[in-house]
């Protein structure tokens, strides 16, 4: 850097979609922005370790799963030749195209991008080190206001920590090292399932194992239970209420003990582990101990509705701030602050922020679950449409899929969405729009849905609590 000390209007910690966002829109509202990120390239964790490369390989796992499909309706393409060298470089290109495409962004806005280790000497003042930790070398950065978008990273349990190359977890895992021939993944959750896909579509054995009893723990079973009849057929293995008590790198494999509540434990041998049990926020080695800023005991940044801290120098977006970790609430965070730092009333009300599990079938939903409304004492009403009587959902031999609205009983006000089924991610979007503009059922079920899609699915749902559908007979409620 030019100077040992700079003073700035506005710096972003992490370039992620929640920090270049915020920069972004604070840039577009006349604000002089610095995004500070320690990463080669911008991006953040989404589009460098997570996001944008396992959906890119989770594509070629249903090119290569519909390939295989297409035999049963006389269409034969023949075993598929994985060149997984080719394929890394693939992903790699997509992740490089569209850093390439922030950098652009960043350069029309006037955003500096500054590469570094950030951390707070005070409330107002951030050392910048080429390691993280280190001495200042790049300098301090003297700030009116900071956004803290410092994302999260792969949970870790001690008790797991096994040094093996054999051991993966999800960011090793999207760097394909090759296609083992057996491969457990320790966590059912939505990390687990979309990586165990893609690995069991490129030709590997794929074991879960999951201490809960069922996969996707906070999602609706009645969804759940579609996905998991698929899986059955896609993995060797699905492990429930089970535990992972020991690993070993035996030299040729991992030797994995498992106990399954018996009170005996059991052993298996895989070719390589991926353990994805959640994500950790990396609100540690920032220095906030130096300012006002507080944390949860789970080590989250606590936050209020325009997203400041306890710390009026200091907002937070994204992982850092908590549930739900989802690269598309903290863009929608990071424009909010960025809009009250321009001197606007915005708040973070959001009433539905849609979740997407990429697997095959994909699990989508938004808006008030089922679970929760039993949680809560809600009292609500279901209507669930299922894909057996779609005709698109023929057409494509896909009918394992359930569209289920959750609507208020009288009103009928559209209070909650899921779906289970392919590109279910795609077809969520109309559910969060009803749900954020208050619609009912009635709107919905009144909108003309094109025909023949599955966003018919929807609409006929939304009949369903009517009674009206026209391919599923319901008597209508009086």
């Amino acid at each position: 850097m030019a100077e040992s000390v700079r003073e700035i209007e506005l710096v972003v910690i992490g370039a992620g979609p929640g920090g270049y966002t915020a920069a972004f829109a604070a840039a577009d509202r006349g604000m002089k922005v610095v995004l500070v990120d320690a990463d080669p390239q911008p991006g953040g964790v989404c589009l460098n370790r997570g996001c944008i490369p396992s959906k890119t390989l989770l594509h070629i796992a249903k090119l290569i799963n519909e390939a295989r499909e297409a035999e049963a309706w006389g269409v034969q393409f023949g075993f598929p030749k994985v060149d997984v060298a080719a394929l890394r470089q693939w992903k790699d290109q997509v992740i490089g195209k569209n850093a390439h495409g922030v950098r652009q962004l960043a350069k029309s806005r006037g955003v500096e991008l500054v590469r570094a280790w950030a951390r707070f000497e005070n409330s107002t003042t951030l050392l910048l080190s080429s390691v993280r930790g280190g001495e200042p070398d790049e300098g301090r950065l003297k700030f009116k206001r900071a956004i803290l978008a410092a994302g999260s990273r792969p949970t870790t349990i001690p008790a797991l920590n096994v040094d093996s190359p054999r051991v993966m977890n999800s960011t090793t895992a999207l760097e394909l090292p090759d296609v083992p021939k057996s491969l457990l993944v320790i966590g059912g959750g939505y990390i687990g399932l979309e990586m165990g896909t893609v690995y069991a579509a490129l030709g590997s054995e794929v074991t879960v194992v999951e201490m809960t009893d069922g996969l996707l723990p906070g999602a609706d079973r009645d969804l759940v239970r579609v996905l998991q009849v698929r899986l059955k057929k896609t993995f060797k293995q699905i492990l429930l209420n089970t535990q992972v008590v020991k690993m070993e790198d035996t030299g040729q494999a991992v030797s994995v003990s498992f106990d399954s509540g018996s009170g005996s434990s059991a052993k298996q041998v895989f070719d390589r582990v991926l353990v994805a049990v959640g994500r950790t926020p990396n609100s540690d080695g920032l220095g906030l101990e130096n300012t006002q800023v507080k944390l949860t005991q789970r080590g989250f940044v606590e936050v209020d509705d325009k997203r400041c801290t306890a710390d009026a120098h200091i907002y937070a977006i994204g992982d850092v701030v908590g549930e739900p970790m989802l690269a598309h609430k903290a863009s929608r965070e990071g424009k909010v602050a960025a809009e009250v730092l321009a001197g606007g009333s915005a708040t973070f009300d959001a009433r539905a922020i849609p979740a997407v599990v990429f697997t095959d079938p994909e699990i989508a939903w938004a808006g008030l679950t089922e679970t929760q409304a039993k949680q809560e004492g809600i009292d609500i009403e279901i209507a669930k449409f299922p894909w057996g009587a779609s005709g698109r959902a023929t057409a494509i031999g896909r009918n394992d899929g359930v569209t289920k609205l959750i609507v208020s009983p009288g009103s009928r006000r559209l209070l909650g969405v899921g779906i289970v089924g392919v590109d279910a991610g795609e077809l969520i979007a109309e559910g969060v729009l009803g749900i954020e503009m208050g619609a009912s059922a009635e709107d919905v079920a009144m909108s003309i849905h094109a025909h023949p899609t599955l966003s018919e699915t929807v609409g006929e749902a939304a009949e369903l609590v009517f009674g009206t559908a026209t391919h599923v007979y319901r008597p209508p409620s009086r």
